[in-house]
């Protein structure tokens, strides 16, 4: 196995763990992990995951590619959704300044640097899998 499909293979099993790691941590009572926050969405991400790691382990680099930008889009997805989320969850409430205290009570946890972390990872593993340039020198005569 090459160190870039390597770097690949580490950054999918980072997106994996990330998606069991703590999230959301609502009014310091529970945290929330890809599952709890939209499970279908969490069961994606762990495909294109495991589709990306069975691509880096049987050399399949067009694979590879392919999920690793996907799981990009999908990290920064969840994290757009999850911001409008915590954002828009207390907007029923007429008063600015209590809707405003409870979303400051909706933490975002570490699990978040796992997952981009991850998909970074296997991103840049996937762009430095490139063939090395091989150049000849020319002999005038």
């Amino acid at each position: 196995m090459r160190i870039s499909s390597f770097v690949s293979f580490l950054g999918f099993i980072l997106l994996i763990a990330g998606t069991f790691s703590p999230l959301l941590r609502p009014f310091g009572l529970f945290s929330w992990d890809v599952y709890a926050l939209n499970k279908p969405y969490g069961i994606v991400i762990l495909i294109v995951a495991i589709i990306g790691i069975l691509g880096t382990l049987l050399q399949q680099h067009p694979v590879t590619k392919v999920t690793a930008y996907v799981s990009l889009v999908l990290v920064v997805l969840l994290y757009v959704a999850a911001v409008c989320k915590v954002n828009t969850s207390f907007s029923f409430i007429p008063f600015k300044g209590i809707s405003a205290g409870l979303t400051h009570l909706i933490k975002f946890k570490w699990g978040w640097l796992v997952l981009f972390a991850g998909a970074i990872t296997a991103l840049a593993g996937v762009l430095s899998n490139r063939p090395p340039v091989v150049v000849t020198p020319q002999i005038n005569v």
